[in-house]
């Protein structure tokens, strides 16, 4: 199993490998003022100009890249962070990690926040709303931006499934304060493991720097404000950056093999009964790695799932949080179970399985065809790669019209 920029891996990559082996220079930074900038250096610049970003930091994961965000915006104890019921754990894990309160939100059609159930959720605690791109879609991030804005809160994208995607011409990670992207192995771009964290505020940036390299100022050059925070070291080495650098340039190639992929699945399976479509909330700017079919009902999409070796999505593994057994029993590293319960929060948050209903039956009526990633754990355990020829398209598209009339013909 591997994501859509593993199959793209190549000569390009290689080549920027063995550049960063020939000088020896391994680490993002030069301290000879007249050698070449490192590869992550040019990595930051050039994901700038493809988003539109202020700024961009590179660090060694998203779950790096998202506590950096929270960190550098001042989220921590005493604060609720609001996140879909529907992500994967690590979005969850940045809030807790910071010593803030996630609180769990419905979705909705299109598999994002549902921005009416943010607004039930807001509360005198609240810093920040997290929306999360999930399958490479984007959240309704207008909406989200005037909520955010009107109650002075922060918004964070999580944008770990979605580098490259856009909302409404904005590249997504540049509508939030804050934008965090995955480079592992099961994304559009990879360099094995490895984060971008883009930032629009000057002061902001200069804190996420500083918070992922140890309380150092941009580039280590000068002492000021920056410095007097304890940060941790969150860098990304020469090799991630180079392998990096060279997906991004290929990442408009990745996007549109995808947009066609998808585009030709969709046409071979065609219009099936009790069958539509997922939301998009723009689909000029989704990444097209999923088509995520919605089914009348629960029994019936877990009835063609099971037909096609695949799953629902409620039953994928952790990215519904009712299958998030160290949530639910809110299992920390201590003994403290900081930070529930810890009297800097006015409400104590518990979650269950099934405390968000509409979340539950979304994700119970649909089930995720594979566009770039074949993964069950993620819930699209059968689909097409990149690469699929026309005729495994078809063989793919025929297998599901196959499973959904068999079930649709027995009820």
């Amino acid at each position: 199993m591997s994501g859509p920029g593993y199959l793209f891996l190549g000569d390009e990559e290689k080549a920027l490998v063995n550049s960063a082996l020939d000088t020896w220079q391994l680490n993002r930074y030069r301290f000879d003022e007249t050698a070449e900038p490192s590869m992550v250096f040019t990595l930051e610049r050039e994901f700038e100009q493809h988003t539109g970003a202020s700024h961009c930091l590179a660090v060694n994961s998203c779950t790096s890249a998202l506590l950096t965000a929270l960190a550098a915006l001042g989220v921590g104890a005493g604060d609720e962070v609001i996140v879909p019921g529907y992500t994967f754990i690590a979005s969850i894990a940045a809030i807790v990690h910071r010593g803030a309160v996630p609180v769990l939100a419905e979705i909705d059609e299109s598999l994002t926040l549902d921005p009416e159930d943010v607004l039930r959720r807001i509360g005198p605690a609240t810093k920040a709303i997290l929306a999360v791109h999930m399958l490479g879609a984007p959240a309704a991030l207008d909406e989200l931006r005037r909520i955010a804005d009107d109650h002075g809160l922060f918004l964070i994208e999580d944008a770990a499934q979605a580098a490259g995607g856009r909302y409404r011409g904005r590249g997504l990670g540049t509508v939030g304060d804050a934008g965090a992207f995955s480079l592992n192995l099961f994304k559009i771009i990879t360099s094995g493991d490895g984060g971008l964290l883009t930032i629009a505020d000057d002061a902001v940036y200069e804190r996420a720097f500083a918070f992922h390299d140890h309380g150092f100022k941009p580039m280590r050059h000068g002492i000021a404000d920056a410095d007097s925070l304890f940060g941790m070291n969150l860098r990304m080495h020469e090799l991630s950056g180079a392998v990096a650098l060279g997906q991004l340039r290929k990442i408009d190639d990745i996007l549109g093999t995808l947009r066609k992929q998808k585009a030709a699945l969709s046409d071979a399976i065609g219009e099936l009964p009790g069958v539509e479509r997922r939301k998009i909330n723009d689909p000029d700017g989704e990444c097209h790695s999923f088509l995520v079919l919605r089914f009348d009902t629960v029994d019936t999409a877990r009835a063609v799932a099971a037909k096609l070796g695949t799953a629902t999505l409620i039953d994928s593994g952790r990215h519904y949080y009712g299958n998030m057994p160290q949530l639910i029993s809110r299992r920390m590293p201590t003994a403290s179970e900081h930070p529930f319960g810890c009297p800097a929060h006015p409400t104590e948050q518990r979650y269950t399985p099934h405390m968000l209903a509409r979340t539950d039956e979304i994700l119970g009526r649909s089930v995720a065809l594979s566009v770039g990633v074949v993964d069950a754990y993620l819930g699209a355990g059968f689909g097409i790669t990149p690469l699929s020829p026309a005729d495994e398209i078809a063989a793919v598209a025929a297998a599901v019209k196959s499973a959904v009339n068999d079930v649709v013909a027995r009820t």
